[in-house]
């Protein structure tokens, strides 16, 4: 009866652990390297005569959110580099060719009449959708304006109306995108209800539904040009995530091994708090909706061995309590209370490095400070409250008593 509440305890969370691991699993997002995807840098073109501003590069950043947004990307990596380079990664994309087009093109819609007058852009719309023409059967762009645009396409058609006969090539809007005129309309009767259309030359509903989304996520603050684009198959970043799983999983059944063997009872309470440790940080993961990237796995390698670092030194500590004659329940009390100081010292320092990697670092290097710093706290729970709790009844209760038991009969301890 003695054993009955630590192993009960155990049982609870081992079970509970065990049923609560699929579904965190199924909810932490993988990264460009572990699930295949596209990498684009973009470089701002500076305006002849200006400057890139920091407001540019920001609306910028908010222009390709919204792109993104409207491609279904997953937790994709936007983010601002020094001056002018802007880094996107979008983890899962099917057909990366598309997601560069869609993202590298300006998409500066124009509305001019027939003098070369631009009277409305895209910041006048408010909407802008695919569709099939139930007539035609072609694809086409339904736009909606905002109410400015409303306003200034009714005054505009209405001018055309009564200054040209029907039939004059001067009664037309162009319909401009980047430039390129897509199609020329006449103007047959004043437009008041906003609404205007895009017609001719798409080549399938799905070409008109991708500039659909661009026009809704608004055109480019400013020029760039792609400086940098990589590609990750679906068959590499599986690879990548199988070769990953093997090194999580041997790295900690190696770190156990040695617990036990060189600390006995103690090392197996650790490698307990080791698996408690593991969970912990994916359902944090989890829970944070993060993306696990290769450098985020070897911040999490990394924090394994800072969560054994902790035992080992918390143990010694013990022994050397043990060495001086003191029982085995006031050396556990005593080992615990000399170590903590130096266990927080090192793990303070470990995230405030994790700190300024997160602050200064790109996407990757981002992962990892995340990663490592959950995985320092965790195992700080771990060390310091449930492998304590655990030594504490186990030796309050009397149910361990030899020193042999803590691995100090072996030869170097």
């Amino acid at each position: 009866m003695r054993w009955a509440k630590i192993i009960a305890v155990v049982l609870i969370v081992l079970v509970g652990g065990y049923f609560a691991l699929d579904p965190i699993l199924n909810n932490i997002n993988l990264g460009l390297d572990l699930q295949g995807g596209v990498h684009v840098v973009l470089l701002a073109e500076k305006p002849e005569g200006g400057k890139i501003t920091d407001k540019d590069m920001q609306q910028l950043k908010a222009v390709m959110q919204e792109r993104v947004d409207e491609l279904g990307v997953a937790e994709p990596v936007i983010q601002i580099e020094g001056d002018r380079r802007l880094i996107i990664e979008l983890p899962g994309v099917k057909d990366p060719e598309k997601a560069v087009d869609i993202i590298g093109r300006t998409a500066y819609l124009e509305f001019k009449t027939h003098d070369g007058q631009t009277i409305l852009t895209g910041s006048d719309l408010s909407d802008a959708q695919g569709v099939i023409d139930p007539t035609t059967n072609e694809p086409i762009i339904d736009l909606q304006f905002n109410e400015r645009g409303t306003k200034i396409f009714a005054e505009t058609t209405s001018e055309l109306v009564e200054k040209y006969r029907e039939g004059d090539p001067r009664r037309v809007i162009g319909i401009y995108l980047d430039g390129k005129m897509l199609t020329s309309p006449f103007v047959k009767d004043v437009i008041s209800n906003g609404r205007a259309q895009i017609s001719g030359g798409f080549a399938d509903y799905e070409e008109a539904a991708n500039l659909a989304a661009l026009l809704r996520a608004g055109a480019l603050p400013v020029n760039v040009k792609i400086i940098e684009k990589r590609t990750v198959g679906p068959v590499l970043g599986q690879d990548s995530l199988e070769k990953s799983k093997k090194a999580v999983f041997w790295g900690i059944v190696l770190v156990m091994i040695y617990m036990v063997s060189f600390y006995r009872v103690p090392g197996l309470v650790a490698d307990f708090a080791l698996l408690v440790y593991a969970l912990l940080v994916l359902a944090v993961l989890a829970a944070l909706n993060a993306t696990l990237t290769l450098p985020g796995i070897a911040g999490f390698l990394l924090s394994v061995g800072m969560a054994v670092d902790a035992n080992v030194i918390i143990y010694e500590r013990i022994k050397e309590e043990i060495r001086s004659g003191k029982s085995l329940r006031a050396s556990v009390e005593a080992g615990f209370r000399r170590a903590i100081l130096t266990v927080m010292d090192a793990n303070i320092t470990t995230l405030l490095a994790a700190a300024v990697l997160f602050k200064f670092g790109t996407g990757p290097v981002r992962g990892f400070a995340v990663t490592l710093s959950i995985g320092v706290l965790a195992s700080l729970f771990t060390a310091i409250v449930l492998t304590r709790y655990i030594l504490r009844e186990l030796t309050s209760k009397g149910l361990i008593n030899n020193p042999k038991l803590f691995g100090l009969g072996l030869q170097g301890r």
